[in-house]
């Protein structure tokens, strides 16, 4: 998200299956096809739902006929849980959704190029309770097929939907193997770490709690 701005400076490693995103040979495009990202507020595109769900795959070159694009549009929106929502005002623009319904397109959109990861920046803190419940049960779905690491300073939605837990601290990792484990303060019990927790496995979700 930073190659394109001048000033940015990164230090450190991030890896992904053993390899440097920041090395040098990253093909930066393929790297946001195998990390999807959905953002603390909605932002779909200023297009239609179809449009905001079919950029992805229409820039990777993943449907060689309208059919196939079809196809995938819709698939996503299944998996999004919104497409009994919307799958007769696909043209419509986005922007006139709901905003539990636009965080949902968000994640159909990152879900349409067949992620590895999906990283999730607070997707609730925007939503009422009632968005929120349908999110957390969302994520809940899409861990058994994706590897799902959320930020949250939600300590109950941490315990909701995590599958694994870890939260830091003035740059220190602390890692709790359950998400009961874990409180809204440091256990001194816990393993302490300043490597950044492993990414789970698909079938796991990893909540994190950052503070200042």
């Amino acid at each position: 998200m930073n190659d394109t701005i001048d000033i940015a400076r990164v230090e450190g490693s991030i890896l992904l299956e053993g390899e440097d995103i920041y090395g040098e040979g990253i093909d930066a495009n393929l790297l946001r096809q195998r990390v999807g990202m959905v953002f603390q507020k909605p932002n779909p595109f200023p297009k239609s739902i179809y449009d905001n769900v079919a950029y992805g795959p229409r820039l990777h070159g993943m449907a060689r006929t309208t059919e196939e694009l079809n196809q995938i549009v819709e698939d996503a929106l299944r998996a999004a849980g919104l497409w009994e929502e919307v799958h007769d005002r696909l043209d419509s623009e986005a922007l006139g959704l709901s905003g539990g319904q636009q965080q949902r397109l968000c994640i159909a959109r990152a879900i349409a190029v067949s992620p590895e990861v999906i990283l999730m920046d607070e997707p609730c803190s925007a939503l009422d309770p009632i968005a929120t419940s349908i999110i957390e049960e969302l994520i809940l779905e899409l861990a058994r097929d994706y590897a799902i690491v959320i930020v949250t300073h939600n300590m109950q939605q941490a315990q909701r939907v995590a599958g694994t837990t870890a939260f830091s601290t003035s740059a220190i990792w602390w890692k709790c193997s359950r998400p009961t484990n874990c409180s809204t303060s440091p256990r001194t019990s816990a393993r302490r770490t300043t490597s950044p927790v492993p990414l789970a496995k698909p079938g796991h979700s990893v909540l994190c709690k950052s503070e200042p």
